[in-house]
């Protein structure tokens, strides 16, 4: 496989810091929100930059709800990424709520890396965003994911439409799912980040809660296992979470929420067999967040129209919800 480091890390302006005080840190600490169209590659990219996964994914669009930050930490500098729901024009008042999650994020960072899927055509969808990214003068930086889906012209025609775009600072290309220039992304954002203390504990990962990564586990299965009706009509809340010390043993209760009966047919499934997929699936991963055994407890509740209601899309943490 070619190498993108090599060919695909372009920097395309230099930043100088004056340190000007032996009192200022060493430590180059800032917040770098990771944008884009739906599906765009966001959340596989940031669990493959810190290593373990705190965000869910899926090939569903629009998988992103919550905004989460997530903390790549080196000796000598500390990166806190900001992943966010994907920008698209809203249909509903949960589309709503996670886009005004989205351009707030964007607009409190010091870096912005425009993520731009490599295989799919750079069109309106991208243009809506770096429009919407752009006004608050921060610095740019284009990352082209994706990349071992396509071939080299591929990429230098979608970096050539992306200029169009924007102006960026640096540019790269990588592969969240080989792992390709993942190092590129962060020699990239780098440079722009201020000298200042770590925001976080050095072996913290996410400040994500766990009550939420645990409803989001939930909420990924189900988007895995079920048909194109249903995903995005599902919202999860976690109901309770216990801890028995003497077992070294965690139950979990959670509620999938639904808008219509039929759809919480679908995802009960014939017999219980779909819900059971979903619970399993969930349970492995529940087990390694939480490094102990865990009885997972699922219920599927109809709650009509759900999407459309502000406060129930609060209460479920989306958005801004938290």
């Amino acid at each position: 496989m070619r190498s993108f480091a090599a060919t695909w890390t372009r920097t395309t302006t230099e930043k100088t810091t004056d340190l000007g005080s032996e009192d200022v840190p060493t430590v180059a600490s800032g917040f770098v929100a990771l944008v884009g169209r739906p599906n765009a590659g966001k959340s596989t990219l940031v669990n493959a930059l810190v290593g373990v996964k705190v965000a869910i994914t899926s090939d569903t669009p629009q998988t992103t709800r919550h905004r989460l930050r997530a903390i790549i930490d080196r000796d000598d500098a500390q990166i806190v990424l900001v992943d966010t729901p994907g920008l698209h024009k809203p249909h509903d008042a949960l589309g709503e709520e996670v886009n005004r999650s989205s351009i707030h994020a964007a607009a409190d960072v010091d870096v912005i890396a425009l993520c731009i899927d490599a295989s799919a055509s750079v069109g309106t969808g991208d243009r809506w965003v770096a429009e919407r990214v752009s006004k608050g003068g921060r610095p740019v930086v284009v990352v082209l994911t994706k990349a071992d889906l396509v071939d080299e012209p591929t990429v230098a025609r979608q970096l050539a439409r992306a200029r169009e775009l924007v102006t960026p600072t640096a540019e790269v290309v990588l592969s969240a799912k080989t792992g390709e220039n993942l190092d590129g992304f962060v020699e990239a954002v780098l440079p722009h980040l201020p000298q200042g203390p770590r925001f976080f504990p050095r072996d913290m990962k996410t400040d994500q809660p766990v009550e939420v990564m645990l409803a989001e586990l939930v909420r990924e299965k189900v988007l895995r296992s079920t048909r194109d009706e249903v995903p995005h009509a599902v919202g999860v809340q976690l109901e309770e979470i216990r801890y028995d010390q003497d077992r070294d043993f965690h139950t979990v209760s959670c509620t999938i929420y639904v808008e219509r009966e039929s759809q919480k047919g679908i995802i009960i499934g014939k017999g219980g067999e779909m819900i059971r997929t979903v619970g399993t699936e969930a349970r492995a991963d529940m087990e390694r967040l939480l490094g102990t055994g865990v009885h997972l407890d699922l219920r599927v509740k109809v709650k009509k129209d759900w999407r459309r209601d502000g406060a129930q899309i609060k209460r479920f943490g989306y958005g801004e919800g938290l």
